[in-house]
């Protein structure tokens, strides 16, 4: 028989429970934050399945006994509960869904309250502890909970959690037993603590890290901080292990400040063998005369060992020392330069729970690429992901879990970051962002947040930061005035923003510049996110690598971002697909907005990491081949190019014909050298083709822990047409001969081909079914096209401009066929409707021994008032593609302004290859500076091109070939949603716009735009060789 309610005391206990979750203060309960330290103490992990339910709201949410003995036994006798798996995001699991949003609360803005309809999940877990948990001192540990949880261990509540993606432990002496102990944690989706938690990803609620207990000794270490500098001049090291005792001081600042210390502890004694340290009390300073640095390219790292009777502690160091001077930054001494990636912690099936063996994959994925660097946008990562940036080298800029971007839309008003009644939320947050992951050398600086407004909330936890670790630097990039920070950060800021800032402390200040202006011109700049990496793109790299290298004060930047989000479900017939925000019914969202990355969610590279790999290589190759001479750059922060192997390669447009060693002089980081190339590489009479070049590729000489030997650190190329005939043995007859076109009852007959000459256009290419040839200038919006840029903010999308100019809507209008001696000219004008603009076409065919010859001429008219995606001829054919081998710019896909990773040579791809599988569809694929290529379609048909270089001053053809026409690209919201390929749609242009990256910054760079203009294609149609 059910008890009776007690009405009074349930309302006012929801009551209770609502008032707490409006509380804009920290948690409640928990012990003072500590670093995360590998320790030997016993440790007890909770993870696996757990007892849930949930509830639609905090008020609906049970207000029984739920979490005594009594009702954890009637749960799991009664199948009253379910089980979920820990960690988890229990609305991937099964119970509700997940959602996201960018910027938007997706609810009211009524802080500190939050939403009504707040989903509240409780979990139990009934366990055992046996000794010695049990009979000794033990604290239990949260590492992650989103995002409000109240805790309680048999019966007794030990306390709240705020701070979702940080560490919270509570006391549990006492209340520990040895057997049938009940775990329960009710779990708020939202709370006070959301406002601070708007960092654009999914909402994903529940225990998302894992729990522990862990066993105390009444004589343990408490907490440990290593202080480990390097003296540059000198070449030593200093070392300090500070260490405070669980029967000692419990203050969180009882270890004192890296300068201040903390006094000695004779019963904890330091261990470090190969730094010369045996038993040395904690606290005491050593000075290590000719150690070996620490830094992202040598993460030199020294175990030290602590002891006391009861506990030892491992920790693996690095010695290095953070400094500015002259508004550069130095590490060691050094100038650095950060190549870097924001990473969010994402999985597409696990939602933020990472495991530690992808996070190494990951990073062994960014070395690989020459990324240097990582911000932890925007929160702190799980804590064992640091010990692999320590081990792998990395600069981190370490996040704290702080953004409430959500204020933006309503003006700021009523910002925490500005309002008292948050400081101590942020003091916290702050504190236990530093103390958990203070020992990490690959840290450089501390983040206070993202995107958080301004206030006295931020200054006061950047004084609290400073006060506490001086040896690391405070970022912000909020604080454009830069008056609490050490670095001068913005995201997203212009090329042209980013050379006037580069230039800024080289030139007098204006004589009314205030002093935080001053300041601020002192400091080294951090782009902390640029270059949006959404779909197809990001453009313009170049432009940024070029300010990064040149100017000293400009410290380099991050990517916006490392990985795409996307979640991974099950469709009906049972496939694994890719889904964003919207896909799951959520009324606020940002749609496709959470899809930008350097890599997919199943960690794909997308096109963009190769070219971000070679545009941020260590190494930079300048080859002169005329004057056989070789300009190696090394861009290391710290290394030599002894590492390295350089050899170079003589290609032609028929593969590679030679090869050998270069020998490099040795040069020092952030010098240059000349090397001299060998006579070999000059072409001689039997080397056959039309194009030829000298490639010099930087190799691995040794494996190292992230990539074998010989894996390619960087390249360098000199790739020439070869314009006089004697150079080269010619691959055919200079002066093809051509044959008359004849009549016949199905039409115009060019040798093997036919027009219609009802519409001037092809019925069959060299024998082969085609529609074609049409005139295009539009593409398949990508990404960046449906951005409105930052530097037209008054303009809408590129892709709403093209569509109401009518650019995916060109039809044609046949001015005329006629016979000009052995060519048929077909003249044609091709508008959009509505409009009094377009484009007048001749396209003049002819039959030669080499194949089917077409030489277009374009001429735009009328007041075109929008710059076109491209210009050139799309072709159809009747069967999918099977293959297309090319000489020109590859392997991989580019345009105006990517496809910085693509060199010249003779290439193969697949169609997987020939399209990027983004995960919702957009214009992809497009292969540049083609001279020549052939199309092999699914049933056997082969149709080549080349370049009739001779009659056009160009950069080669650019060749798209795609399964699915635009339309269907444009029409389509997933991947997996594109119809079954009958077709292969083959463009062939001669003009090509960049994509820039207006998704979220800069538009397309007016270089990179393709303004209406006249232009010529020649090219022909050749038949495989019989």
């Amino acid at each position: 028989m059910t008890a009776p309610l007690d009405l009074e005391a349930s309302l006012s206990s929801a009551e209770a429970f609502v008032a707490e979750l409006s509380d804009p203060g920290p948690g409640r309960g928990s012990l003072a934050p500590r670093a995360h330290l590998s320790s030997d103490a016993p440790t007890l992990r909770l993870d696996g399945e757990w007892m849930f339910r949930l509830s639609p709201s905090a008020r609906t949410a049970p207000q029984d006994d739920w979490m005594s003995d009594a009702a954890a036994n009637d749960g799991a006798s009664s199948g009253s509960w379910s089980t979920i798996t820990v960690p988890g995001h229990w609305n991937l699991q099964g119970f509700g869904s997940p959602a996201y949003s960018n910027v938007d609360f997706p609810f009211p803005v009524d802080p500190p309250h939050p939403p009504e309809a707040n989903p509240i999940g409780d979990y139990l877990l009934v366990f055992d502890a046996d000794e010695p948990f049990s009979a000794s001192r033990s604290i239990l540990r949260f590492d992650g909970i989103e995002s409000a949880a109240t805790v309680w261990l048999n019966g007794v509540e030990l306390g709240t959690t705020r701070g979702s993606r940080l560490t919270h432990e509570f006391e549990v002496s006492g209340i520990l037993r040895t057997a049938a102990n009940v775990l329960a944690v009710r779990v708020a989706q939202f709370s006070a603590a959301t406002y601070l938690e708007d960092q654009d990803m999914w909402w994903l609620p529940g225990i998302f890290r894992s729990v522990t207990v862990e066993a105390r000794p009444a004589d343990g270490i408490r907490d440990a901080q290593v202080h480990a500098s390097f003296d540059a001049a000198d070449g030593s090291g200093r070392l300090r292990v500070d260490v405070s005792l669980e029967s000692g001081a419990s203050d969180q600042d009882a270890l004192g400040s890296s300068e201040s210390g903390a006094p000695p502890v004779q019963d904890a004694l330091v261990w470090a063998p190969t730094l010369g340290i045996h038993g040395s009390p904690a606290g005491t300073e050593h000075v290590i005369p000719s150690v070996e640095p620490w830094t992202a390219e040598t993460p030199t790292l020294h175990e030290v060992v602590v002891r006391t009777p009861g506990e030892t502690v491992t920790l693996r160091v690095g010695f290095r020392s953070i400094s500015v001077e002259n508004a550069v930054l130095l590490v060691n001494g050094a100038p650095i330069t950060l190549r870097g990636v924001n990473r969010h912690e994402h999985d597409p099936e696990r939602g933020r729970i990472v495991p530690l063996e992808a996070a190494r994959r990951e990073l062994i994925l960014m070395k690989a690429h020459n990324i240097n660097a990582i911000r932890t946008s925007h929160y702190p990562p799980h804590p064992d992901f640091l010990d692999l940036a320590d081990e792998l080298g990395f600069w981190v800029i370490l996040e704290n879990d702080l953004e409430s971007h959500g204020f933006e839309p309503v003006g700021w008003r009523d910002n925490p970051s500005d309002d008292d009644q948050w400081r101590e939320a942020y003091r916290d947050r702050m504190r236990r962002t530093v103390e958990r992951d203070k020992n990490h050398a690959s840290v450089i600086m501390w983040s206070l947040g993202n995107e958080a407004g301004v206030g006295a909330n931020l200054e006061a936890i950047a004084e609290w930061t400073h006060r506490r670790d001086p040896s690391r630097l405070v970022h912000y990039e909020g604080d454009w005035s830069s008056t609490y920070v050490d670095v001068y950060s913005r995201m997203y800021a212009s090329v042209a923003e980013v050379e006037a800032i580069a230039l800024e402390h080289d030139t007098p200040a204006p004589s009314d510049a205030t002093p935080e202006e001053l300041h601020r011109r002192g400091l080294p700049f951090v782009l902390c996110e640029y270059a949006h990496a959404m779909g197809n793109g990001p453009g313009g790299l170049t432009e940024y690598q070029r300010l990064i290298d040149e100017s000293p004060r400009v410290a380099g930047g991050f990517i916006w971002e490392w990985v795409e989000h996307g979640l991974a479900v099950r469709a009906a017939d049972g496939r694994r697909v890719i889904r964003y925000g919207g896909d799951f019914g959520e009324a606020v969202h940002d749609g496709n907005f959470v899809i930008d990355g350097l890599v997919s969610a199943d960690r794909e590279p997308r096109p963009g990491l190769a070219d971000f790999a070679q545009l941020t290589a260590p190494v930079k190759i300048d080859v002169d081949a005329e004057d056989l001479s070789v300009t190696v750059g090394n861009r290391y922060d710290t290394l030599g190019l002894d590492h390295l192997e350089f050899r170079w390669q003589l290609e032609t447009d028929e593969g590679v014909v030679r090869s050998g060693t270069l020998a490099v002089p040795p040069t020092a980081a952030h010098t240059s050298s000349v090397a001299t190339l060998p006579s070999e590489v000059r072409l001689t009479p039997l080397d056959r083709g039309r194009m030829h070049a000298v490639t010099i590729l930087a190799t691995l000489r040794q494996a190292t822990s992230w990539a074998p030997a010989g894996h390619v650190v960087s390249w360098g190329q000199s790739a020439v047409r070869a314009t006089d005939r004697d150079t080269l043995v010619p691959t055919g007859d200079a002066s093809p001969s051509v044959s008359a076109p004849t009549a016949s009852a199905d039409g115009i007959a060019l040798g093997s081909s036919l027009i219609d000459p009802a519409t001037g256009r092809l019925l069959r290419l060299n024998g082969v079914a085609v529609s074609g040839p049409s005139v295009g200038v539009w593409r398949a919006p990508v990404d960046n096209d449906r951005g409105v840029g930052w530097d037209e903010p008054e303009l809408p999308p590129l892709a709403d401009r093209w569509r109401d100019a009518g650019l995916d809507r060109m039809v044609p209008r046949l001015r005329g066929i006629r016979l000009d001696g052995d060519t048929i000219v077909v003249d044609t004008r091709w508008a959009p409707p509505m409009r009094d603009v377009g484009i007048d076409t001749s396209f003049r065919w002819s039959q030669t021994d080499e194949g089917l010859r077409l030489d277009a001429s374009f001429e735009p008219f009328g007041p075109w008032v929008v710059d076109w995606a491209r210009l050139g001829i799309d072709l159809v054919f009747e069967e999918p593609t099977d293959r297309l081998d090319w000489v020109g710019q590859g392997p991989g896909a580019g345009y105006a302004d990517t496809g910085q990773a693509n060199r010249w040579g003779r290439w193969s791809a697949g169609p997987e290859q020939l399209h990027t599988a983004h995960v919702r569809p957009q214009e992809s694929g497009a292969r540049r500076g083609v001279s020549e290529a052939q199309l092999e379609l699914a049933r056997g048909s082969v149709i080549g091109l080349s370049e009739n270089h001779a009659e056009q001053a160009s950069q080669g053809l650019i060749v798209t070939v795609s399964r699915w026409s635009r339309e269907q690209l444009d029409g389509t919201l997933h991947a997996d949603e594109l119809p079954t390929s009958t077709q292969s749609h083959v463009s062939i242009d001669v003009l090509q716009a960049g994509v820039g990256t207006a998704t979220c910054g800069p538009g397309i760079l007016p270089a990179y735009r393709v303004a209406p203009q006249p232009a010529r294609l020649s090219v022909t149609f050749t038949a495989p060789a019989a």
